[in-house]
């Protein structure tokens, strides 16, 4: 999708996923997996933002589909630890892919929204990732992700 509109965000893509928190990462990933009929296409540790995630999808689903992604706490200190201490297991996040994280990040920023880190940081499968304040955005935390 290409910005044309001025209020368009630009280099927006798709939505790439959509983000649960779990607190274990073992059973949510069976329960996706045997009830659902989903297929793990990816499963990593991101020590840096304190988590170990798993991404889902329909199975024979294209490479570029949105996904789910299950996310669970390393350490009590991580965000995700706070969240689900906070609000429970549950819809944590939406993720939009973009193709310019930084170029999103600031058009958002000219337009008074808060946006967490200065700079993109890595995300799942060594994308580039920021977040959008969910007090900004109708209490939805929204990820921009720029796929590697």
């Amino acid at each position: 999708m290409s910005s044309t509109l001025s209020g368009d965000l630009p280099g927006l893509v798709a939505v790439d996923h959509v983000g649960l928190a779990v607190a274990d990462l073992d059973a949510a990933i069976a329960f996706h997996l045997e009830v659902l009929g989903l297929e793990l296409k990816h499963r990593e540790v991101n020590e840096e933002q304190g988590v170990a995630e798993a991404m889902l999808a329909p199975r024979g689903a294209p490479d570029d589909a949105a996904e789910i992604q299950l996310i669970a706490p390393l350490r009590p200190d991580s965000a995700i630890a706070a969240f689900l201490d906070r609000s429970g297991p549950g819809l944590q996040q939406l993720a939009y892919r973009v193709a310019d994280v930084e170029a999103a990040a600031a058009a958002l920023r000219r337009r008074g929204l808060r946006v967490l880190y200065p700079s993109a940081r890595r995300g799942t499968r060594g994308s580039r990732v920021n977040f959008v304040h969910p007090k900004d955005t109708g209490g939805v935390l929204i990820e921009l992700v720029q796929r590697d």
